[in-house]
């Protein structure tokens, strides 16, 4: 049977992971590309962000396709702005230094150059490890269930 001191490591480990996703979703609406990439391993993330903006062998090429769509500007005001809405998490911790998990995302993105709007569900797979004592992302993969686009 499991310790008190076993069981609390295991609710701070899943705590500590919810934050992190938080934070990522959180950095993605603010337009903080620092933070989105602080939530990902140092070197090597295994990342699928679908036929759209495709696969990334580090948060650094993710970084950069973000950073590209989402800080664009005109007359000193964003273009493209974004709504992540992550719930219904399912983590699952495999050691005490690595978890998997899965989450459900309404995505809602606004297009002001184009005047169109997408909404989006989709789902993440993630793994998550511990480094340099803190969780992080080292697998993200994508997998969209349906979206619309209207004008």
């Amino acid at each position: 049977m499991p310790t008190i001191e076993d069981r609390l490591a295991r609710l701070e480990a899943l705590e500590e992971i919810r934050m992190l996703k938080h934070r990522y979703f959180r950095a993605c609406d603010a337009k903080d590309p620092t933070g989105m990439r602080a939530c990902f391993v140092a070197e090597g993330a295994d990342i699928y962000y679908g036929p759209a903006l495709g696969s990334f062998e580090d948060a650094d090429g993710l970084v950069a396709v973000y950073s590209r769509i989402a800080l664009q500007r005109v007359d000193d005001r964003f273009v493209v702005l974004d709504m992540h809405h992550g719930m219904h998490p399912s983590i699952r911790l495999t050691s005490p230094e690595t978890a998997t998990g899965a989450w459900t995302l309404r995505f809602r993105q606004v297009d002001l150059s184009a005047r169109t709007e997408r909404v989006t569900a989709l789902d993440y797979d993630d793994d998550y490890v511990v480094e340099d004592g803190e969780w992080k992302i080292s697998k993200c993969h994508v997998r969209v269930l349906w979206s619309i686009e209207r004008a």
